[in-house]
């Protein structure tokens, strides 16, 4: 019987065993992966912030098929007002924006994945919209901003303070009835809400007054059904608009 033989092109024999080679080129890979999966898990949130710090230095503003990565909030803002381009934002590289809202003793990697939720950047035929639910910025059924919360207003007063944009601060709430000796109506909570934000934008970081208008939606304008505890808890935010510029 004809023995078939493996022969490559130049008609020398081909090893049967170099299939073993790649193979075991894949499992130090996934060693390696595993390892540096098991070394973040265990950093704390100095070391975490040193890793992203780095990054950020390394490869400055990401830019991969329409996805974005924010670096700078204000040249971010100045672009996209000049150009109108609508971009996906990556929301786990808002690093600048989370960051401060990590407290020493929370686990970073699970604090950055429920912060990429509660925190989110869009575009609309206003303009640039940060959107923050309510347990960020507030206590439920308060109207006063929470301390931990100064963190990421300032970040986002260093950006108002260097683009032009006229800048637009809105409450918003959900459709369940408001009881509390405070507010008579969520339309009253949603703008008390967004007057406060303004007044921490121009008491605290001393920003002109002529750059901002502020207000509230109440239950009217919702980004989900109201049927659910967790859409609810969508519909409970406050909007930061960077308004398109006029003429551009």
């Amino acid at each position: 019987m004809h023995r078939r033989r493996n022969h490559g092109a130049d008609g020398q024999r081909l090893d049967p065993n170099r299939w073993m080679v790649t193979f075991s080129d894949l499992l130090l890979i996934l060693l390696t992966f595993f390892v540096m999966l098991l070394t973040i898990s265990s950093m704390d949130k100095k070391k975490l912030k040193e890793i992203f710090m780095y990054l950020k230095e390394a490869v400055g503003v990401l830019e991969l098929a329409g996805t974005r990565g924010i670096t700078d909030l204000a040249n971010f803002i100045k672009e996209y007002s000049e150009t109108h381009t609508s971009y996906v934002i990556d929301r786990r590289l808002l690093t600048d924006l989370f960051i401060p809202l990590i407290k020493s003793d929370e686990d970073p990697e699970q604090r950055f994945k429920d912060l990429s939720v509660l925190i989110e950047i869009t575009d609309d035929e206003r303009g640039i919209v940060f959107s923050f639910q309510e347990n960020i910025l507030f206590d439920s059924g308060e109207a006063r901003i929470k301390h931990e919360a100064f963190p990421v207003l300032d970040l986002l007063a260093e950006a108002i303070d260097g683009c032009p944009n006229h800048v637009l601060v809105m409450g918003h709430t959900d459709n369940i009835p408001i009881h509390s000796q405070i507010f008579v109506s969520n339309w009253e909570l949603s703008a008390y809400r967004g007057l406060s934000v303004l007044e921490y934008f121009l008491e605290q970081r001393g920003l002109s007054p002529s750059r901002f208008s502020a207000g509230g939606y109440g239950p009217s304008r919702p980004l989900q059904p109201n049927d659910t505890p967790k859409n609810r808890a969508s519909n409970r935010r406050v909007e930061i608009i960077f308004k398109h510029l006029q003429g551009v």
